[in-house]
């Protein structure tokens, strides 16, 4: 597996993250020698969800409105139902997705993340997966949608749920080692 030494990733997340779906990339990016921060809107602590209740606190390493994209080779967008709605509706979160597409940064996004990248722009003419439900809403958006368990095209990494999450963080540590992808359609 490749190594992240001297790698910066930006985990945007807010209230209502799918846990694993953050915990899962955070860890195996930070053993792979990523410094990952987690940045949220909030301040604090933000809470996740876990199957059908709140779930285990993660801390907030930088606010939003603070964090600069430039200061990070990547960027994850976990899941959750509530996680991503809320963050589609924040056009500061927006903003921040679009300016790592625009530099051609790695950025990945699992189960209801793909949202997020609905509301940026930046899924037209890119193969990608979701969450099943939210199929129709990636495709309407022109994203070249697909049932499988993690699709990378052009430094976009999407995966489906949970049960993905091995192949998804893998191919984010992959992605990010490769570094810049220039060659996306703006």
């Amino acid at each position: 597996m490749a190594r992240l030494d001297n790698k910066k990733v930006a985990i945007l997340a807010t209230h209502g993250f799918e846990q694993s779906e953050l915990e899962h990339p955070l860890n195996a990016l930070r053993e792979a020698g990523a410094e990952v921060h987690v940045i949220s809107p909030e301040s604090g602590e933000i809470k996740g969800w876990k199957g059908s209740d709140w779930g285990t606190p993660v801390k907030v390493d930088e606010l939003l409105d603070d964090a600069q994209p430039d200061h990070y080779d990547g960027l994850v967008l976990p899941g959750g139902q509530i996680n991503p709605d809320l963050l589609r509706a924040n056009p500061t979160a927006v903003e921040f997705v679009k300016a790592f597409w625009a530099a051609g940064k790695p950025i990945g996004a699992i189960c209801h993340g793909p949202w997020l990248l609905v509301e940026a722009g930046v899924l037209k003419g890119n193969k990608v997966t979701s969450y099943h439900s939210i199929k129709t809403d990636v495709i309407n958006a022109g994203g070249d949608w697909e049932d499988s368990e993690c699709v990378c095209e052009n430094g976009l990494v999407t995966s489906r749920n949970p049960d993905d999450l091995p192949a998804f963080s893998a191919k984010m540590i992959e992605e990010i080692a490769e570094g810049r992808h220039d060659k996306r359609a703006a």
